[in-house]
């Protein structure tokens, strides 16, 4: 069709509907409770990550680990797990999953530093380990 734009594909197929897949997702939302003191650490573990590969639908496994320093606010875990749990069903790369983590965390508690970490299970022989941290350092060019 002449002058209709036409999605970007790679050599194995990938498309930018793959790409960007699971990144507006609408998912559950993150809640809140006033934090009672300072300068202290927070660290979720949450061992039963699971999401689907947005190109073949073959679900995908790992662990996600939150790391936070809280200032005004804490998550509250429920929400958490509940927010976490929606991954399970969603078409979302490793990569997309861990940084829309961030930027969804960052957004609902606006801790003073965060580090979203997932630890993939093994396929095809590749681990895979995806980090993102709050504040972005200054050279990414991306905002959170």
């Amino acid at each position: 069709m002449k002058g209709a734009s036409r999605a970007r594909v790679s050599a194995r197929g990938y498309t930018d509907e793959h790409a960007s897949a699971g990144i507006g997702a609408r998912l559950p939302a993150l809640d809140t409770w006033p934090n009672q003191f300072p300068g202290y650490e927070i660290t979720i573990r949450f061992p039963e990550y699971t999401s689907v590969c947005p190109k073949t639908g073959l679900p995908d496994y790992g662990v996600i680990s939150i790391q936070y320093t809280p200032d005004k606010t804490c998550l509250e875990l429920k929400a958490l797990k509940i927010y976490l749990l929606a991954y399970r069903n969603l078409g979302i790369f490793y990569e997309n999953a861990v940084n829309r983590m961030l930027r969804d965390i960052v957004a609902a508690v606006k801790p003073k530093r965060c580090v979203v970490r997932g630890e993939f299970t093994p396929r095809g022989g590749l681990t895979t380990t995806v980090e993102a941290r709050w504040p972005r350092a200054a050279s990414s060019g991306r905002s959170g």
